[in-house]
């Protein structure tokens, strides 16, 4: 018993970077959009994220072994094996789709203020200085041990699901039987899915934290345990959001606008402790990711300029790092206040945008994880490297085919 201890607990003691990653996908927007997922089209979509969290799975390791390797974060590795214009590109559609999900967090965290009657305006401003004084005055293992108690905030979905009463023979029929649709709403949803669950964001803070936790390449497969691990939880907390709201949502043709209608709309049918389970969900995922998008950010960004970072610094010795932390910790929760915002499209805009971006990153990934001079042997075995390049490529068809499909709308043609 003790010798199989010995063994299990180095892999117990790597969970961190992949599982704070993953789970950081279930934010406020990711919670509106399978939310809108189940209300819409009941179970339709499960099958969906069997492959989403699939993608995630290989994604996030591909990230993860990039930054045990070379040591390097993203930008700084882009940086290096790009000309100046491809990584300007890629820089900017990570800033511009990184910073719209941080909006989005601190809307959740309103939003979820709300449901336990707190006004925004008092939580949100309270939210962003935790936020702050947790990631400026914290070591990084500190801040990775708050960040893993948050995560405990997600089984309040699985919890909320099983009082909604689904059907479970539905449930699995749906999510091993594809039935995709073509059409506008069904392809957007998708995408908004993809979006939110292989959010960018996520490999850029995994790859960091892997560099920033010291993680070396004998050490690695503990981290890929991390990674495999900590996306098959987020996989699962998605689906059970799905579930909870396409049982009881779905039937009574009740449309989501927010993560918090969604709450709201199953006390009638699940009872008021559902609706409760929900709001602390949506809060501990918003607090979450409030934490992680700003900080996954400010890597990209002083990497690429090549300024020092790292949590575990001080304010002298990062000044750049902290401060531009510090400006998108409180520009995010400021647009988040502004009145009449309208923020279902703002959660699910923003991750639809997220979604089209995607392939850009992807395909970057997929650059320099193969590129053996970087990487040595542990480039992308042949057979997983097919599997890579058909997610890169089917995200890149699905973001075409919205495309497609939305101007052909702007003349009158529909396709269902």
């Amino acid at each position: 018993m003790r010798a199989r201890r010995r063994r299990i607990w180095p892999y117990l003691m790597a969970l961190g970077p992949g599982l704070l990653a993953a789970s950081a996908g279930n934010d406020a927007g990711g919670i509106a959009t399978y939310a809108s997922a189940g209300a819409s089209y009941g179970y339709g979509m499960l099958w969906a994220m069997v492959i989403v969290t699939l993608f995630v799975g290989v994604v996030q390791e591909m990230s993860a072994r990039l930054g045990a390797v070379t040591g390097k974060g993203f930008s700084d590795l882009v940086r290096e094996n790009f000309s100046l214009r491809v990584t300007a590109l890629i820089l900017l559609t990570l800033f511009i789709a990184n910073f719209g999900i941080i909006v989005s967090e601190f809307v959740g965290i309103a939003a979820a203020a709300e449901l336990f009657g707190v006004s925004r305006y008092i939580a949100v401003p309270i939210a962003a200085a935790l936020v702050w004084a947790l990631i400026t005055r914290g070591s990084y293992e500190r801040v990775e041990k708050i960040f893993l108690v948050l995560t405990l905030g997600f089984f309040a979905y699985i919890g909320a699901a099983v009082l909604a009463r689904p059907d479970w023979g539905d449930v699995l029929l749906q999510t091993v039987r594809p039935m995709p649709r073509l059409e506008v709403g069904y392809l957007q949803l998708l995408i908004a899915l993809i979006g939110t669950t292989i959010s960018p964001y996520m490999q850029l803070y995994v790859q960091s934290s892997v560099v920033e936790k010291g993680v070396t390449p004998e050490e690695y497969p503990y981290t890929r345990f991390d990674v495999f691990a900590g996306t098959l939880f987020a996989g699962i907390v998605a689906s059970f959001i799905i579930i909870a709201t396409a049982a009881t949502l779905f039937p009574r043709g009740i449309a989501v606008e927010t993560a918090a209608d969604a709450a709201t709309a199953l006390e009638p049918v699940a009872g008021p402790y559902a609706r409760l389970l929900f709001g602390m969900g949506l809060l501990g995922a918003s607090l979450l990711a409030a934490g992680v998008l700003p900080l996954a950010t400010t890597y990209v960004m002083s990497e690429a300029l090549g300024f020092e970072r790292g949590v575990s610094r001080s304010w002298s010795e990062a000044s750049i790092f902290m401060g531009l932390f510090t400006g998108l910790v409180a520009l995010g929760a400021l647009i988040a206040l502004i009145p009449g915002l309208p923020l279902f499209q703002v959660l699910v805009g923003v991750y639809v945008l997220n979604g089209l971006l995607l392939p850009i990153e992807l395909f970057a990934i997929l650059a320099l994880v193969n590129n053996r001079e970087l990487m040595g042997k542990y480039t992308n075995r042949a057979g997983y490297n097919a599997l890579a390049w058909a997610i890169a490529i089917i995200v890149s068809v699905l973001s075409v085919g919205l495309i497609g499909i939305t101007v052909l709308g702007w003349f009158g043609v529909s396709l269902g």
